[in-house]
């Protein structure tokens, strides 16, 4: 069959799990699971699917049709012969969590009187950990590692993960700012807030794709506003400053709380400011929620997602929000 629609990708994902063999554990899989493997593609090529579930849904098709713009291709949503998934081989790969590992998990509370008294705002878990490390639900890591308490895990033990880039925390860059890259400026990001997509633009080119979360239409000061606006700087590891008045209302008061740094940090791991007061483009504490939530009139952004973007950008270029 030359075409294979998105709707009909379920179907056939269940027939090659269900073949699977058993293999040992350090091997890895290599069984076709289409689904996994046309998520997996479309994020290595930046055209964020959103968390990785091995099921075809609203942002894979319109990652996959995006991918399809970028490369001149009919944009059908349709997968087919000119999209070479079989270059993510194997699907699965293993993953030994390390000693290291839990310097980056902790006590994880999450009303904002609570997280101010910690110095850093850790995963709650390495599982935790371990989704956002390879871009993935929760459900699904359950769904490929059959009978392994993910509630339990330690330093030694090995998962089987989704063969993607992962996001690797340890390497972010520590509290700062990224330096300018001048190369970049005529670049524009395009905001769309009704598809819930970031586009990362070169002239007529489209670079990146990526989902997001924006703030609710009509919302008063929690809509993500219209316009033309130009990236500030680009912050590392943030902190917050978590104002009710702020959040609800668009109003500063003095009755806030300072969060500390973290991937359960409410904008996570990096924030690109705009010239709009109290307006960016951020990462997030729950990437589970991505497109399918809404913001404070921020655009929410998979910490994997963002800290990619990052290097496709720099200050002083244009934002256009729509």
């Amino acid at each position: 069959m030359k075409f294979l629609s998105i709707a009909l990708l379920l179907a056939t994902t269940t027939a090659c799990l269900a073949q699977e063999p058993e293999v040992a554990k350090a091997v890895p899989v290599t069984t076709r699971d289409i689904t996994t493997q046309l998520e997996i593609f479309l994020d290595q090529q930046l055209f964020g699917p959103g968390k990785i579930d091995g099921r075809p849904g609203e942002f894979v098709g319109k990652a996959l049709k995006r991918y399809q713009r970028a490369h001149g291709l009919p944009e059908t949503g349709v997968l087919d012969a000119n999209i070479p998934i079989d270059s993510v081989y194997p699907v699965y790969t293993f993953y030994t969590f390390k000693d290291e590992d839990l310097k980056f998990v902790g006590p994880s509370p999450t009303k904002p009187e609570e997280q101010c008294k910690l110095k850093y705002l850790p995963y709650a878990s390495l599982l935790d950990f371990a989704t956002e490390r390879y871009h993935c639900a929760p459900e699904f890591l359950a769904k490929i590692n059959k009978g392994v308490n993910l509630e339990a895990l330690k330093p030694g033990d090995q998962i089987r993960v989704p063969n993607v880039e992962p996001f690797v925390i340890e390497d972010l860059p520590k509290q700062g700012f990224l330096p300018e890259k001048p190369e970049y400026k005529n670049r524009v990001i395009q905001i769309h807030r009704n598809e819930k997509l970031l586009d990362v633009m070169d002239g007529d080119a489209l670079l990146a794709t990526v989902p997001i979360t924006p703030g609710i239409m009509g919302g008063g000061a929690k809509e993500t506003p219209a316009g033309s606006w130009k990236i500030l700087g680009i912050a590392t590891s943030p902190t917050f400053r978590w104002d009710k008045g702020v959040l609800e209302e668009g109003k500063r008061t003095e009755n806030f709380y300072n969060l500390p740094a973290g991937p359960r940090n409410p904008v996570g791991v990096l924030w690109i400011g705009l010239n709009k007061p109290g307006i960016g483009i951020h990462g997030t504490s729950n990437p589970q929620t991505i497109g399918r939530a809404q913001s404070h009139g921020c655009m929410r952004v998979a910490n994997w997602d963002v800290v990619r973007i990052s290097k496709l950008i720099t200050k002083g270029m244009t934002v256009i929000i729509e």
